[in-house]
């Protein structure tokens, strides 16, 4: 079992940054590739961001590419999702979740593949 529990979300100005914190407790936390993923009312939940195991493998959706960055320290069992250059559309409940992979480069987007969810973070991006 993995656990995992986000923190760092809030209220913030368009324009603005948050820093996301998602922290892993249970199995080996560095054998599993880890993704942030966001859902908006009346919306499906869709990808925004992976990261191998390794941390040398990135990905990201193309909404956020460039304004946001994922990475992780393995020694602290925490991935971070840094939000840069906010906008209203970025608002949601955000999650972190896990899936262990063989490879150390793979990442993963599909959230039908991954095994462990948070309980998820709201942000909210005021115009």
């Amino acid at each position: 079992q993995v656990q995992l529990i986000e923190s760092g979300g809030g209220l913030v100005q368009g324009g603005g940054s948050l820093r996301l914190s998602c922290a892993a407790s249970g199995r080996i936390f560095s054998s599993y590739a880890m993704g942030w993923f966001r859902q908006a009312p009346g919306k499906e939940r869709e990808f925004v961001a992976g990261i191998s195991w390794s941390g040398g493998t990135t990905y990201y959706a193309d909404s956020v590419k460039g304004r946001f960055t994922i990475s992780r320290d393995n020694a602290k069992n925490t991935v971070y999702l840094q939000m840069n250059s906010l906008k209203p559309e970025d608002t949601a409940v955000y999650y972190c979740a896990a899936v262990q992979t063989t490879y150390s480069n793979t990442v993963v987007r599909s959230p039908l593949a991954y095994n462990y969810w948070g309980q998820g973070t709201q942000v909210t991006v005021s115009s």
